[in-house]
């Protein structure tokens, strides 16, 4: 998938563990996430085969610029029988690489996927209330705000709010009658 002459979208490998580390370890990209400082590269070599097993529905994608990885994101489907219709949604963009599309170019993918591939009812995710750039982002690929959750995540020693945003699919499939 290109998604501009220099930036390619591709699915996520094990071998990408380093540039996981790289992204999410960064001192800027880290307060946007729920990550903890200093991933290693075994622990995303480990969460990226634990999501790449045969029969696992997730979809993750990486942004390359060059050959460099700039950017990752992952959608989740739900697997509990009365939610598969759901997926979670996490998106970063490495610090050189904000501001260039690349996170514009991951959500694009990420929703085509999800509305024209995976018969996804649903998109959720969280942001940190203060990343404005990210909830204007989603805002753009038709995300609502559908509440705001007090105190959910600790970062750099304080609690901090986030928005529980979700997005529709736009032309939702139906579910047939209920019988009589």
């Amino acid at each position: 998938m290109d998604a501009s002459p220099t930036l390619l979208l591709r699915r996520a490998t094990v071998h990408d563990a380093a540039a996981y580390a790289r992204i999410l370890g960064d001192p800027q990209v880290l307060p946007g996430t729920l990550q903890m400082p200093y991933p290693s590269e075994d622990l995303w070599r480990n969460r990226l085969a634990d999501s790449l097993a045969p029969g696992k529905p997730d979809l993750l994608l990486v942004a390359e610029r060059d050959g460099v990885v700039v950017g990752t994101a992952g959608l989740h489907p739900q697997p509990q029988l009365r939610r598969r219709h759901v997926a979670l949604l996490g998106i970063s963009v490495a610090t050189e690489a904000q501001g260039q599309g690349v996170g514009h170019a991951l959500m694009g993918a990420m929703c085509d996927w999800a509305d024209r591939w995976a018969q996804l009812l649903r998109i959720e995710l969280t942001v940190f209330v203060d990343n404005e750039r990210a909830i204007a982002l989603y805002r753009r690929f038709g995300f609502e705000v559908e509440g705001r959750l007090r105190a959910y995540g600790l970062r750099d020693g304080q609690y901090v709010d986030v928005l529980a945003m979700a997005r529709f699919h736009p032309n939702p499939p139906r579910l047939p009658p209920a019988a009589g």
